[in-house]
């Protein structure tokens, strides 16, 4: 029989120290000769340099961004219109006139009625003395008209009325009619003039309502 011998545990012990004692010698030596620090260590270099040109990136990109947007043309026309119109609108308010109140109850002067009635029947009779009816021309000519006696009507200078003019023109063919009219106001102030013309083929009535303003 061949007798068997294991090598104790001190035996083992002493033999990885000394196979992990060579290892280092080794790479020692390695590093020595290839002039580097070691694999791990310049992967971790690579990867921190990496890291280290993103963060350089970002906040690059991120300062030109704000620099962009500092330095925006558009947003320094913009202040600049701002600025000029606020001084518009302050000359504005600046000219605005405050009027005191007059008091006055009632007209330094009457709506002149028969001075009306007078530009009323001109303005008609000119209009429409040697005019025949017809339906277009009818819609037109009222308007025509009406501006015609407001314009009139204002260069008599009344103070303190507001002017309302009314015309109406239609077609005769033996028929009767009546216009009339209900108004809110104050009737010892407040007045109006009218006048109808006519001839053989239509008809054409105008009023004036002068209403006081206080």
């Amino acid at each position: 029989m061949v007798a068997m011998t294991t090598p104790s545990s001190t035996a083992l012990a002493a033999s990885f120290c000394a196979s992990k004692e060579d290892l280092k010698s080794l790479s020692i030596l390695w590093r020595r000769a290839t002039g580097r620090k070691g694999v791990m260590s310049d992967v971790g270099k690579d990867k921190s340099q990496k890291r280290e040109k993103r963060a350089g990136k970002v906040s690059t990109e991120g300062s030109v961004g704000v620099r962009g947007k500092d330095t925006r043309t558009k947003d320094s026309i913009s202040t600049v219109s701002g600025i000029t119109e606020a001084g518009h609108h302050d000359d504005n308010a600046r000219m605005t006139v405050t009027m005191e109140n007059t008091y006055q109850m009632g007209p330094y002067k009457r709506f002149p009625v028969p001075a009306v009635t007078d530009i009323l029947k001109d303005v008609l009779t000119s209009y429409l003395q040697e005019e025949k009816y017809e339906v277009e021309w009818s819609q037109k000519m009222t308007k025509t008209i009406s501006e015609v006696i407001k314009a009139r009507v204002k260069d008599l200078m009344i103070p303190r009325f507001k002017i309302v003019v009314l015309v109406h023109i239609g077609q005769l063919t033996g028929q009767s009619i009546q216009i009339s009219s209900r108004c809110l106001w104050d009737a010892s102030n407040d007045t109006f003039a009218s006048y109808s013309f006519k001839n053989s083929s239509l008809f054409g009535v105008a009023t004036v309502y002068a209403v006081y303003y206080e």
